[in-house]
């Protein structure tokens, strides 16, 4: 029997996470994965250079890391390490509590006591963060700080670095000096990952691969009707025009920058989620890919089931699995490799349950018997098996990071000789395919479909959200009045928009705590457009789009509010309004830069709506340098209130529906110590028991300053003449 040929795939991707126009990025994945698994998967290989695979690099991925270092990037996560402990805010150290603990439990804080200790300190997570924190030293504040960067070091470190490891053995009792060495050598680890890649590229050991650049599922881009081909009843978008222009550039950055990064241009690809159609093959082949890889699924629906298994797992044809295949479209051509579900699987959920030798000698057996049962219709050429996963995700679920499966993986494969580990290009290059599939089918890695990101409410509403702030930008760039450096970035934020991971999240399909983190992520994507255009954004963008639960941001109003409209701080008057706090959207998540505004009061009384702006001093001084504040009404109409002269003269104020003003509408303002406003409910054709939706803009010279509240709107329910007796009854 001839060796069986291993085509090893790992596929290494993180979310997008930076929002350039703001200046923020609120997840560290991109970093903790890089000092983790992408440096740590390159120096498992360099261990064994008898072993041949492939490895796929998304560009947005290369990009951030990029970013951090060679342009000095930060996020939350980093910032907040960086803050002595003795000078950590409240709002700091509960931050701390909530976000500092994201790691596995079980095989990356358990096993280190110090870090065991600080979760057994912090309680249990249903416990709010801000009882907690009493529990909690300077010191153990600090050794947090550490420890949650010091467990998203990859395990080899420790055995190549001798001072890492005995920081390590330390412990605990941390200096800010120590602190500060660590996120230094942090810093450093993450300088190799894209070296490490470049040296095993040209020692011929890895192909390195592409994805579209912002990881989008290029089919949908092309034409979301695809979807039906796999779910003929599945609801999709309002808008259905297809964006294959934005599919081809997506692609031609991809190759650019991986050729810029590599020195020469990819010629594999693994399409974002393995997601194909007929109508990709063309736009993929014309930017020089010479073979893509998708799911065996895949293969299976565009046979018909001809290829597949059956009730029991049993592969139909198992020889034409494990070989390549032809396709075409347009007059041009792609070999396409199909990855063998059940094995990718076995690496990715089952083995970390198992002896790592055990889970190594299941593996090689398995490929052995494949090659036993496919050898003999497989015309000459060796039996190819792709085995395809993400080179990240799945090491934090293994007891030691996966450390010996990967190490007994990597050297048995090198010494059996009933396996081959391979190239994928180098096989085709020596065993093109002969098999042709006349029509490939439209679907993902995922149950060939793409249900993950299409067809449910909210990945219908994103997608609506996107085709409505593209179609503002292309009739903005017909106009020909903006720079072409500021309509690139503004067509960035488009592509990053375009991206898998947004819609990943949206629906039913998947969940976690960062669910609405990524939808305010989305959103102010393409908020950007609007903003780096110097218009105003569609109100809807501060809706969010996902339905889980969400924490409340603001209180609601308890009784009528007694106020005279004169500028002052008068408590009583505004006992029983609601309240929002600058800065409480998303917990201590969120921006990290200070509102000018720090509390908003808002409610009624039986004849207005009622408004009041508290600065950090005083309002009048504080507010001068705003040209305006705007009052946008969504609910129940849509209306604004324009406020001008902060900067002397006296206050004016205007009312418009549908941007036409409405001067018999009284409004008044007064800024002194704070800032307050009254409007006539009538205006806004406010009747008792609807929904009052809105939200507050400081602008200056057109452009917004700073938005209350910064994430969604505030929304109340206009009351009824019986309201306070109602509340106080509760």
């Amino acid at each position: 029997m001839q060796p069986v040929s291993l085509a090893l795939v790992w596929h290494q991707h993180q979310p997008y996470y930076p929002d350039r126009i703001g200046g923020d990025t609120l997840m560290p994945w991109v970093r903790l994965h890089g000092t983790k698994d992408y440096w740590g998967m390159a120096w498992h290989l360099k261990e064994v250079p008898e072993f041949r695979c492939t490895i796929n690099l998304v560009p947005s991925l290369l990009q951030q890391l990029r970013a951090y270092t060679h342009e000095g990037a930060s996020d939350r996560h980093l910032d907040l390490s960086r803050i002595p402990a003795d000078s950590l805010s409240p709002a700091d150290a509960q931050e701390l509590l909530e976000q500092f603990f994201m790691a596995n439990v079980e095989s990356m804080i358990r096993p280190f006591p110090r870090y065991r200790e600080l979760l057994q300190k912090r309680g249990p997570h249903e416990e709010p963060a801000d009882r907690a924190i009493r529990r909690f030293a300077d010191r153990d504040f600090r050794d947090l700080q550490v420890w949650s960067n010091l467990s998203w070091m990859h395990p080899l470190l420790f055995e190549r670095d001798a001072d890492l490891n005995a920081f390590r053995q330390k412990g605990q009792n941390y200096t800010e000096a120590d602190k500060a060495w660590l996120l230094a050598r942090q810093l450093d680890v993450l300088r190799e990952v894209i070296p490490l890649h470049q040296e095993l590229m040209a020692s011929g050991q890895v192909e390195l691969t592409t994805t579209p650049f912002f990881h989008p599922i290029l089919p949908l881009l092309c034409d979301k009707r695809s979807a039906r081909q796999a779910m003929p009843g599945c609801a999709l978008p309002k808008h259905l025009e297809s964006y294959r222009e934005d599919a081809v550039i997506q692609l031609q950055r991809a190759i650019a920058y991986h050729t810029e990064l590599f020195g020469r241009p990819p010629m594999g690809m693994w399409p974002s989620e393995g997601s194909v159609s007929q109508d990709v093959i063309s736009l993929i082949a014309d930017v020089g890919i010479q073979w893509i890889a998708t799911d065996e699924e895949i293969l299976s629906a565009s046979t018909n089931g001809w290829v597949g298994r059956d009730g029991n797992g049993y592969l139909r044809h198992p020889e034409m699995l494990y070989r390549p295949w032809r396709l075409e479209d347009q007059g041009r051509q792609l070999q396409a490799v199909f990855r063998d579900h059940a094995l990718s699987d076995l690496i990715g959920f089952q083995y970390q349950r198992m002896d790592a030798a055990q889970a190594v000698n299941d593996f090689i057996g398995k490929l052995e018997a494949i090659g036993q049962a496919a050898e003999s219709q497989s015309q000459g050429r060796p039996v190819f098996v792709p085995v395809i996963l993400d080179g990240e995700n799945c090491w934090e679920y293994y007891a030691d990071g996966g450390v010996q499966f990967l190490r007994t993986l990597y050297r048995s494969c090198a010494e059996r000789p009933s396996v081959r580990s391979v190239r994928v290009g180098d096989y085709l290059r020596e065993y093109p395919a002969t098999d042709r599939i006349g029509q490939l089918f439209a679907g993902s890695w995922i149950a060939h479909n793409f249900a993950i990101w299409i067809g449910h409410e909210e990945d219908n509403t994103a997608w609506d959200l996107l085709h409505q702030t593209r179609e503002f930008l292309k009739r903005i760039q017909a106009e020909g009045d903006v720079a072409a450096e500021v309509l690139a970035r503004a067509w960035d934020e488009i592509f990053i928009a375009e991206g898998s991971d947004w819609y990943w999240w949206y629906g039913d399909d998947h969940s976690s705590a960062q669910d609405a983190l990524f939808d305010q992520l989305f959103r102010k994507h393409l908020k950007n457009v609007y903003i780096l255009l110097r218009m105003p954004y569609p109100p809807q963008l501060d809706r969010p789009i996902s339905r889980g639960e969400q924490r409340p941001i603001h209180t609601h109003p308890k009784g009528f509010l007694p106020v005279k409209i004169d500028g002052r701080r008068t408590y009583f008057e505004w006992i029983n309004a609601g309240q929002y706090i600058s800065g409480s959207e998303r917990g201590t998540m969120t921006m990290v830069t200070q509102s000018l505004v720090r509390e908003m009061y808002f409610g009624f009384d039986r004849d207005r709506f009622l408004l009041r702006l508290d600065t950090a001093n005083r309002a009048a001084q504080d507010l001068a340098e705003i040209d305006s504040l705007r009052i946008g009404f969504i609910e129940p109409v849509n209306a604004e209130v324009l406020i001008y002269g902060f900067s002397g003269g006296g206050l004016t104020g205007t009312f418009f529906r549908e941007h036409r003003p409405y001067p018999e509408y009284h409004i008044e303002a007064a800024v002194e110590s704070v800032l307050e406003i009254s409007l006539p409910l009538d205006a806004v054709r406010m009747t008792p028991n609807a929904n009052l939706e809105f939200f507050v803009d400081l602008m200056e010279a057109g452009s917004s300053l700073d938005r209350l509240p910064r994430e969604g709107l505030i929304t109340l329910k206009i009351p009824t003449p019986d309201f306070e007796s109602l509340m106080w009854q509760v």
